[in-house]
C-alpha cells in the first residue's frame, strides 16, 4: 500500500520554499484532513470498494520475498539519480533548464509507473487481504496522481524565480553584491539546485513503491 508523505511536509516543498524565498508555516492540518479535501464523491465512493469490496480469489501466492523485488527498485532509483546529476549545457537561459527538468520529470514517470504496475501485480496475487491493499493503491494513484501531476508541473516556475535572482544578483555591479565570484559561478549554483529539488521529488514518486515493497513483505 502507498505511503504518502504530504506535500506540505516533504523536503521538496521545504527545498523549495528557501529557494524562492517563501515562508512556508508548518501545516497543522492532519495528513487525513488534507488528504479528504482531494477526493470528490465519486473517488470516494471507488475509495470504499476498494476497501470493502471482496477481490477475486487468488490462491497462488507471489512468489519469493519483497527482497527480490529490491535489486530492481534500487536499479530504477540509481539510473534516475545518475541521470539527474549528470550536468547539462551551461546555458543561461531559462528555457533550456526548464526542458532539462521537464525531461527528467518525465523520464521519472516512464520508469515509476510500469515499476508499480507490477509490484500491484505481485501484491494482488498474493492474498486476497493484499489484493485490497492492491485495489486501494490503484485508487490512491488515479486520485492522488493527477493532484501530484498538477503540484509537481508547478516546480519549474518556482525554479524560474530563483534562476532569476541569481542572475540578477550576479549582474549588480562588484560594490553591491558580494563581490570575488566567478563569472558564471552563479549557473553552478542553479545547477546545483535544480539536481537537489529533482532528486527531493524523485522520492516522492518513489513513496508509493517502498509502500508496495512494504506490504509485500507482510503478505
Amino acid at each position: 500500500m502507498s505511503r504518502r508523505t504530504g506535500f506540505t511536509d516533504s523536503a521538496l516543498v521545504r527545498l523549495l520554499a528557501r529557494l524562492t524565498d517563501i515562508t512556508h508555516p508548518e501545516s497543522r492540518q492532519g495528513f487525513a484532513d488534507r488528504l479528504s479535501q482531494w477526493f470528490g464523491w465519486t473517488d470516494a465512493i471507488s475509495l470504499s470498494a476498494a476497501l470493502d469490496g471482496s477481490p477475486a480469489a487468488t490462491p497462488r501466492r507471489a512468489r519469493g520475498p519483497a527482497d527480490a523485488e529490491r535489486p530492481e527498485v534500487d536499479g530504477v532509483r540509481a539510473a534516475l539519480a545518475k541521470a539527474i546529476a549528470e550536468r547539462g549545457a551551461f546555458a543561461s537561459d531559462f528555457a533550456s533548464h526548464r526542458r532539462r527538468y521537464l525531461a527528467r520529470q518525465q523520464a521519472m514517470e516512464t520508469a515509476i509507473g510500469p515499476l508499480r504496475g507490477r509490484l500491484r501485480a505481485k501484491l494482488a496475487s498474493a492474498s486476497p487481504e493484499m489484493a485490497r491493499l492492491a485495489a486501494l493503491d490503484v485508487v490512491m494513484e488515479q486520485v492522488l496522481g493527477s493532484q501530484e501531476h498538477r503540484l509537481l508541473a508547478t516546480v519549474p516556475g518556482l525554479l524560474e524565480k530563483h534562476f532569476e535572482r541569481l542572475r540578477q544578483a550576479a549582474e549588480r555591479p562588484a560594490d553591491e553584491s558580494d563581490g570575488g565570484a566567478a563569472p558564471g559561478a552563479w549557473l553552478d549554483v542553479f545547477c546545483r539546485d535544480m539536481q537537489g529539488v529533482l532528486l527531493a521529488e524523485l522520492d516522492i514518486r518513489l513513496q508509493p513503491i517502498e509502500g508496495l515493497l512494504d506490504a509485500l513483505r507482510k503478505s
